[in-house]
């Protein structure tokens, strides 16, 4: 009987690559989407619906995939998104629905499916993070510290979850070539704005970012570290992938804070 796996945010980008690698190495895949119309179950691949700001969606997903299946083997937590803004402009609602996504989201999905693998005595859960939630940049504040949560997270469930077999796990990414530009960052529009004080910062460094994501590789190599932790009990804990995530988070780890800031001013021209 093949694993179980659920994916959320799996309607694009590295999500969806994910959601079909898999699927075409005999996982029985479901791939969260918030679209309900994009909901079938003819293939190994299974669209759902999953909203991960709605609890009730999220706890109809996980009783769905229990009713059909089971069982879930496998969690990967991958939606998200990231808010361009300055700390000063950010508005409350900008902050709320950053965290509403990228960190209660993850936490409320977990919730639902840890049960199920508590009393399976098995479960991988894989928490799809970035490289910036080890270090900052400017404009992203808001993102950094979601993700900043999100390794807090994976540091701390692990210790809950050691007693039942269920491995924990974070995918430390770089920036790959998918289409979050487009779909996967809002931004403040103040901070863009002609008027800015911060303007000159942000016709600098936006361009950087746009074009290393624009221009990136395929995130084909998520997709095959999430596969690798599945399979291999003694994956790392924390996993960087990509070439951002190579170079920064071990870099990190080995320079001073202030040593290391000096690096990334110099890497980025700030």
């Amino acid at each position: 009987m093949s694993k179980v796996v659920l994916i959320t945010g799996a309607s694009s980008g590295m999500g969806k690559l994910t959601a079909e690698f898999l699927s075409d190495n005999g996982y029985t895949v479901y791939a969260g989407t918030r679209d309900a119309d994009a909901i079938n179950f003819d293939s190994s691949l299974k669209s759902i619906y999953i909203d991960v700001t709605k609890s009730a969606s999220i706890d109809h997903a996980v009783e769905m995939i229990m009713h059909k299946e089971g069982k879930i083997d496998v969690l990967v937590n991958n939606a998200g998104y990231g808010l361009l803004a300055t700390v000063e402009d950010g508005t409350d609602e900008e902050m709320f629905n950053q965290f509403d996504v990228n960190v209660f989201g993850l936490l409320k999905v977990t919730r639902a499916v840890l049960p199920h693998m508590r009393k399976a005595k098995s479960g991988v859960i894989i928490n799809i993070s970035s490289f910036l939630g080890k270090m900052g940049l400017p404009l992203l504040a808001h993102y950094n510290a979601s993700k900043y949560a999100v390794e807090g997270i994976v540091d701390s469930l692990r210790f809950e979850t050691l007693p039942f077999n269920i491995r924990v796990h974070s995918i430390q990414s770089g920036l790959f070539g998918t289409n979050f530009v487009k779909n996967g960052l809002v931004a403040n529009a103040q901070t863009t704005a002609e008027d800015s004080p911060y303007k000159e910062l942000v016709s600098h460094f936006v361009p950087i970012v746009a074009k290393a994501i624009n221009e990136g590789p395929s995130p084909q190599p998520i997709a095959d570290a999430v596969k690798k932790i599945i399979e291999d009990e003694n994956s790392n804990i924390f996993i960087p992938v990509g070439g951002e995530a190579e170079t920064f988070v071990p870099m990190r780890k080995e320079l001073s804070d202030e040593a290391f800031e000096l690096k990334v001013k110099e890497t980025f021209g700030l």
